[in-house]
């Protein structure tokens, strides 16, 4: 079955830390650009962070860079994103695609003052 599954969301206080995981199976993970969106309430999702298959290049959005980093395992058909000095616009659903062709259900992150 092809399926992305995220996890590690939750709340977490101002300029605190979370780790997001997204497993994926049933496709040739190694072969896919794996990204992170979100989305905020009342807002269209919007790309965070990309990585390329190999993990060789990066691309993240310019209200993350710095604080967070993607990264990716392929022996574990996993792509991780570490989240530190979390403020409170980073609340949002997050969500994991593999070449924008398969998308995770996500994981609510809130950060709270």
């Amino acid at each position: 079955q092809v399926q992305l599954v995220e996890s590690g969301g939750g709340l977490v206080q101002l300029g605190g830390s979370l780790r997001l995981s997204c497993a994926a199976s049933g496709f040739a993970f190694s072969n896919y650009i794996m990204s992170w969106y979100r989305q905020a309430p009342g807002k269209s999702r919007e790309l965070v962070a990309a990585i390329t298959g190999s993990a060789s290049d990066t691309n993240y959005a310019d209200s993350v860079k710095g604080r967070f980093t993607i990264t990716r395992d392929n022996a574990k058909n996993t792509v991780y994103l570490q989240m530190n000095s979390l403020k409170a616009e980073d609340t949002a659903v997050y969500y994991c695609t593999a070449n924008h062709q398969i998308w995770g259900q996500g994981t609510q992150v809130t950060v709270s003052s």
